[in-house]
């Protein structure tokens, strides 16, 4: 780096902003938001780095991974840390702080549009909803009213009097004009929807979008150069030449448009914002040097490397895999319209083109309940504290949260398993330094400073997963094989922004999810927080992809929320079973290749044709998708998101979506025709929902909320539930065991087949309250 560019990032540790905070410190404080203020503070950020504006070219050769180190500890330090460093060490942590965090604060600002744009449509929609409530008493009125006159023009019609005179006396003349005048309101007012009201919402994206036009580095796919221009002349602020070529033909947009008057130009530009969410959703349009909202195509691995990836389970030859699916559909289908006309489907039947499912019994063996409560009275009450103990003992889980820094284990374990008790019981560091007799709080905050970060986290559960599967009890639940995926919704404080976004399923409370993969021996060994807000789908693959255990897993279970036909086909052709329980699975419709060849009882379930010289022609760019999802160079969750949210007329969506509804046929037929498969569901769905429960146990502080205000703090504290539940689980799974050893010399009974009904999941004998008791330093 020249001379100037280290004197200009030497003057962020020296700089201050409002005469309270360093510009370093003010730089790195940024979290994606949900209004104009937020949009206009991370802007204030952006503007500020452009200045700066380091090459990226610096950081060519150097390690993603070394990046990433630099980051981190860049974002752990004071100004006044690193003005004690080495000058070339401290200008290194500079540099990559000031390109990562353009690179980040550019994402958050798209996000954040993303979320204004989410509230303003929201806000539209009540309004709109809260109007039609509103007119129902006068809708009620009008209607009896021209019942009324209608009943009295009928009565005159039979009576052979005049309607002039019917009308005349009843309502009169005067009063059918303004019925009709209100009529022709309320038809307004009830054919109306929430485009008519977005409007309101302009002068919120008019106090940040110029600006945030200006900084950001916006491409685009030909096909959106239309919307691209459209935001050139908002960036300008030459909006009054206001083209629409970026509407689709049929979108209602037009007809909202065409009744603005011809200087408001306030609709069009709500448009256009609302088109750009969409566009950078979709991929259509990206930003450059962006990490989450890059362009998708410049990920993807290139066809030979995802030719020699071992992961794929799918031939590269489209036309091998479409003969192969073409005989597993015949067959399928075959056996299923067989047991359809002998009556033979378990629990269900086929009668006039409509299937009947009826669920399955859920109660567990008899005597399991009772060999359950025997072994866990054989456990003595014990301390979360020396379950914690015990379990480093065995695993070593603290070695894994090394030094930022100098990348050293923890010399102090005890104050580390205090920092990630006070996170996984959501106590918080001051609350825990009170109750504990080890620590005090700056002690804990600078354990929890330098030592507890993402990666660690994920070292750890690994390490706790793996001892909890070689454990001899763990074999009776499973062989590690089969998980289950589910979210679990956990309430947050107002106050924090980070991902508090309202979900109507959960009330009008704010919160967000914690998406966890359980394995068939109780392990959570993957959990990533998410919005409550979004489909729950994309991020099976994640928990799948990103670590050892999800790679051996054969069978993945989840329930509606974790559907979609994409998903189906990136399982299949990654090697994963992909078996979800279906809420209204007969209302679903079965994809065939040869629709004449249907058996005449099933032609009522099948629901249209597969596109197979689509599936064909986009073969290579799907397996490529797929093979991009196991390099980890970009998180799956984020690529199916994207294919998601293409237009309708993509075809590589709409190919993926084709092979996705292959696998859900074959599915959908083996699911009918096997309980087994839908017992071995149930079975590991049920494991997911007590997983759940343990957790709502040990988050026994703030009430239950998720307090924290950013996004990290967030992720923090579920991934320290996530680690404290799967400690608790091995610690279970080793004392159950011992039980079973002490039935065995007492000569009880300990049939296998009840022992497979047992769980690890129980707390009610372990202390999470009052002191937290160590031994002493």
């Amino acid at each position: 780096m020249s001379d100037d560019e280290c004197v200009a990032l030497d003057d962020l540790l020296f700089e201050m902003v409002e005469d309270r905070l360093t510009r370093f410190v003010w730089l790195r404080k940024f979290e994606v938001g949900n209004n104009s203020a937020a949009a206009r503070r991370l802007l204030d950020r952006l503007d500020y780095l452009r200045k700066i504006d380091v090459s990226p070219d610096a950081f060519h050769d150097v390690p993603d991974h070394r990046i990433t180190r630099l980051r981190r500890q860049g974002e752990r330090y004071f100004a006044d840390g690193l003005r004690d460093l080495p000058g070339d060490r401290r200008h290194a942590i500079l540099a990559v702080c000031v390109s990562e965090w353009r690179r980040a604060i550019a994402d958050a600002v798209v996000e954040t549009h993303d979320r204004i744009v989410g509230r303003t449509w929201r806000e539209a929609a009540r309004l709109c909803d809260d109007r039609m409530d509103g007119a129902q008493p006068e809708v009620q009125k009008t209607l009896r009213s021209f019942r009324d006159m209608g009943a009295a023009l009928l009565e005159a019609k039979n009576d052979d009097v005049s309607l002039e005179d019917a009308i005349s006396s009843s309502p009169g003349w005067t009063d059918l004009q303004t019925l009709v005048a209100v009529a022709a309101r309320l038809t307004d007012t009830l054919s109306s929807d929430p485009i008519t009201h977005v409007v309101q919402g302009h002068k919120r994206f008019r106090r940040y979008a110029p600006r945030m036009l200006r900084l950001l580095e916006i491409d685009g796919a030909d096909v959106a150069k239309p919307l691209l221009d459209a935001a050139e002349l908002i960036r300008l602020d030459r909006a009054h030449s206001r083209p629409t070529d970026f509407l689709r033909r049929t979108s209602k947009w037009h007809r909202h448009l065409k009744t603005q008057t011809s200087g408001d130009g306030r609709l069009w530009e709500v448009a256009v914002m609302f088109h750009l969410r969409d566009a950078f959703r979709s991929g259509d349009i990206w930003l450059e040097r962006s990490r989450r909202y890059g362009d998708l195509k410049q990920v993807l691995v290139p066809a030979q490397a995802a030719k020699a990836n071992a992961r794929l389970a799918v031939p590269f030859d489209p036309e091998d895999w479409l003969a192969d699916r073409h005989a597993r559909m015949e067959i399928g289908l075959e056996k299923l319209a067989k047991a359809a006309k002998a009556g033979a489907i378990p629990g269900g039947s086929i009668a006039n083109g409509v299937l009947h499912l009826s669920r399955l019994p859920t109660a567990p063996p008899q005597g399991a309940d009772d060999l359950l409560s025997d072994l866990y009275r054989r456990i003595p009450e014990t301390r979360i504290t020396d379950i914690m103990l015990e379990v480093d003992r065995a695993t070593g889980f603290t070695e894994a949260f090394t030094h930022l820094r100098t990348g050293a284990p923890p010399k102090d374990r005890i104050g580390l398993m205090n920092v990630l008790l006070a996170e996984g019981l959501n106590l918080g560091l001051s609350k825990m330094a009170e109750a504990s007799n080890s620590h005090g709080f700056w002690e804990l905050m600078r354990i929890s400073r330098w030592h507890v970060e993402s990666d660690a986290y994920a070292r750890a559960l690994a390490s706790v997963v793996e001892a909890q599967a070689a454990l001899p009890m763990a074999r009776f639940w499973g062989m590690g094989t089969t998980a289950s995926s589910d979210g679990q919704f956990f309430p947050t404080a107002r106050q924090g922004e980070a991902m508090n976004l309202i979900n109507a399923k959960y009330g009008r409370e704010p919160g967000l999810k914690a998406y966890t993969h359980v394995s068939d021996q109780f392990a959570p060994f993957a959990s990533q927080t998410i919005p409550a807000t979004v489909s729950e789908a994309p991020y099976i693959l994640d928990g799948l992809l990103n670590n050892e255990v999800g790679k051996q897993i054969r069978e993945q279970y989840a329930d509606t929320g974790g559907f979609t036909d994409h998903v189906f086909a990136v399982t299949s052709i990654l090697g994963h079973r992909f078996i979800p329980r279906i809420r209204d699975l007969p209302s679903k419709r079965l994809y065939v290749f040869e629709p004449k060849a249907v058996p005449p009882n099933l032609r009522g379930l099948a629901g249209g044709t597969i596109r197979e010289n689509l599936i064909a022609s986009n073969w290579p760019d799907i397996l490529r998708i797929a093979a991009t999802m196991t390099a980890g160079t970009v998180a799956p969750s984020q690529i199916l998101r994207k294919l998601a949210s293409y237009p309708r007329q993509n075809d590589l969506a709409v190919a993926l979506r084709e092979v996705g509804r292959v696998e859900r046929t074959l599915f959908m037929i083996e699911w009918v025709l096997n309980t087994d498969m839908q017992r071995r569901v149930q079975i590991g769905l049920n494991k997911g929902e007590a997983h759940h429960a343990l957790k709502n146990a040990l988050r026994i502080g703030r009430q239950g909320e998720i307090r924290d205000r950013t996004a990290e703090g967030q992720h923090f504290r579920m991934a320290a539930l996530n680690l404290l539940a799967a400690i608790v689980i091995h610690w279970n799974t080793a004392r159950l065991g011992e039980a079973v050893t002490q039935r065995q010399r007492a000569k009880l009974p300990v049939p296998p087949d009840l022992l497979a009904h047992t769980s690890p999941l129980s707390w009610a004998h372990i202390l999470l309250t009052g002191e937290y008791k160590w031994p002493k330093r």
